[in-house]
Order: structure tokens, then sequence, then C-alpha cells
């Protein structure tokens, strides 16, 4: 099975494109922005771990939100 969501790398602003499926649900700049954009997704956030199976990350796991590798 395909992992659902996928986190971009950060691009020159800190946010990262986040991907449901097959659709964009938007751009995140850090946690929050992501479980904001799950729960506009119709998604029980509280069942989301950031390091848990249904999030992939590219360029950098959870703690990277500036472009090269740097934490928020």
């Amino acid at each position: 099975m395909a992992v659902p969501v996928t986190v971009y790398p950060p691009d020159e602003d800190g946010g990262r494109r986040v991907r449901l499926h097959d659709g964009i649900l938007g751009r995140a700049h850090g946690p929050r922005d992501l479980f904001a954009l799950l729960e506009q997704a119709g998604w029980n956030t509280d069942e989301v771990t950031l390091d848990g199976p249904l999030i992939q990350w590219r360029g950098g796991g959870p703690d990277v939100w500036q472009p090269g590798g740097g934490g928020r």
C-alpha cells in the first residue's frame, strides 16, 4: 500500500508542499500547518504522528522546515 501523505522538501520560503494521494493539499510551514491541512481533508489528526507510517518525508524529516535542512 502506498503512503497516503507525502511532504516534499522545503522551498525557498520554508514551505513544504503536502500531497494526499493524487492531490496537493497545500503548503505547510511547520507541523501545525501540516495537521491543519490534514484536518481540512477530513483526517482525525489525533491518530496521526509525524514519524508514523502514514507520512512520507522527502528532503528531510518532520524537523526540517528550511531549505538546506535547517529546523524551524
